[in-house]
């Protein structure tokens, strides 16, 4: 099999296309042999799990007390980009690794690219579809393949410090216009407060506001890929922020929850954020911060698009070389739909929004004193991961595409280029970065 055909995959709800599968280094393609069985006998089934989550291994003991013949061991990883990732690599090249890996959305198609995880629907995965929130079953359903559980996801919301938009005189947006008007409003008290950052050195908020637009950045046409990250959806957001940040109407000194914007948040010079329903935990971070910031719905394009986005989620992943691919799918399946197992993962790893249809965590459906006393969970989170774009789709080159983004982003505030100018650039080296891979790719315009 040629490089040239190897990877002709469509993702999500617009599948098109066959996954042909390229091995890692001394391994075979797992999809093309036979189904594991599941283990005979009477002896203690081991399974391990790689993940960066924090004590995971407190949501394995929730399981193995009442399953003895399955037992579950978590070892903890560096985060994917960080470390993780390439420590997966390295154990599928060496014929070895766990039986579950984490494995973000945005990353599946590279490590499919790789060979390097088992297409769970050969295993009965399509039969627990409906216990899935659609948008995050959407993110790891390939063609006729199932290659990851959703672990969490990353619904948005709009952040916000109740003072700050009173002093402000403005309330929280509906819309970016809105937005934009707020954003002055804040300026215009003084004291250098802005409403938010944009963090030109990390592309994801970028991506999910277009996404939010109804963007779709990757497609297969045939086995070809064709790249779309000039269309009309992706430019209206980026001159949009290219005319927000030359009227120094948002920070660009630094990205949310680093040090900096800690500081800024404390001290009201930030008065909020578009953030993932996982940012509430961090949010929380704030010094002297409780009772004092609330949660809005996320503030759209209008006329167009969808009502929210997505920053993050995972997914857990059976990888290739596991041993008992039967047992983990059954593990991960109790794991990320049952209520033990959902308030385990809230309670011990503090995961992002639960991926199960119907439940979304005992600790999630009781008011917040933090958040001045708001079921911000159940009023903003629960329909905004209803109110996604199931169109939107990763690519086996995501990593390189978000810094060829970053590396462009840069150059608005080094020399001035035009945030519209700078998606066409990264454009352009995420061709090359297809090609380099030797996928068959054009651009859509």
């Amino acid at each position: 099999m040629t490089r040239r055909n190897l990877l002709g995959l469509g993702l999500g709800t617009a599948a098109a296309g066959l996954l042909a599968g390229c091995a890692v280094p001394g391994s075979t393609n797992v999809n093309k042999a036979p189904l594991v069985p599941a283990a005979a006998g009477s002896g203690t089934v081991q399974i391990t799990y790689w993940a960066w989550l924090k004590d995971l291994q407190k949501v394995c003991d929730v399981w193995n007390a009442k399953n003895p013949r399955v037992q579950v061991t978590a070892n903890w990883i560096p985060g994917g980009n960080a470390g993780g990732y390439q420590k997966m690599y390295s154990a599928l090249a060496a014929g070895g690794g766990p039986d579950i890996g984490q494995v973000e959305f945005r990353q599946i198609p590279e490590f499919m690219l790789a060979n390097g995880l088992v297409d769970l629907a050969r295993y009965g995965a399509k039969d627990v579809q409906s216990k899935y929130d659609e948008a995050a079953w959407s993110q790891v359903q390939f063609v006729d393949g199932v290659y990851g559980i959703p672990q969490d996801t990353g619904p948005m919301g709009f952040y916000y410090q109740t003072a700050i938009l009173e002093q402000a005189g403005g309330e929280p947006p509906t819309t970016w216009d809105e937005w934009r008007d707020l954003a002055d409003k804040v300026r215009s008290t003084g004291n250098g407060n802005y409403l938010e950052v944009f963090p030109v050195a990390d592309a994801s908020p970028f991506a999910a506001y277009v996404q939010q637009a109804g963007a779709r950045w990757f497609r297969t046409d045939g086995d070809e890929w064709v790249v779309d990250m000039t269309d009309d959806k992706t430019m209206m957001v980026a001159e949009f922020f290219d005319g927000v940040i030359d009227a120094k109407l948002v920070d660009t000194s630094a990205g949310a929850y680093t040090p900096g914007w800690y500081a800024a948040a404390a001290s009201g010079k930030i008065a909020a954020v578009t953030s993932a329903s996982w940012g509430d935990a961090l949010i929380q971070s704030v010094q002297g911060g409780e009772g004092k910031w609330k949660v809005a719905p996320m503030q759209t394009w209008g006329d167009t698009g969808y009502g929210s986005s997505s920053i993050g989620g995972s997914t857990a992943a059976v990888l290739a070389n596991a041993k008992h691919p039967r047992e983990a799918l059954e593990f991960i399946t109790w794991m990320t739909t049952s209520k033990e197992g959902v308030d385990a993962m809230i309670k011990y790893c503090g995961i992002g929004w639960s991926p199960a249809a119907d439940y979304i965590g005992a600790a999630r459906q009781e008011p917040s004193a933090w958040f001045s006393g708001q079921n911000y969970n159940e009023d903003v989170f629960v329909p905004s991961a209803q109110e996604q774009n199931l169109d939107w789709s990763w690519s086996p080159v995501t990593q390189s595409a978000f810094t060829s983004l970053q590396n462009q982003f840069r150059r608005k505030l080094t020399g001035g280029l035009k945030l519209t100018d700078a998606v066409e650039l990264a454009q352009r080296e995420i061709v090359q970065s297809f090609k380099d891979k030797g996928l068959n790719v054009r651009t859509a315009r």
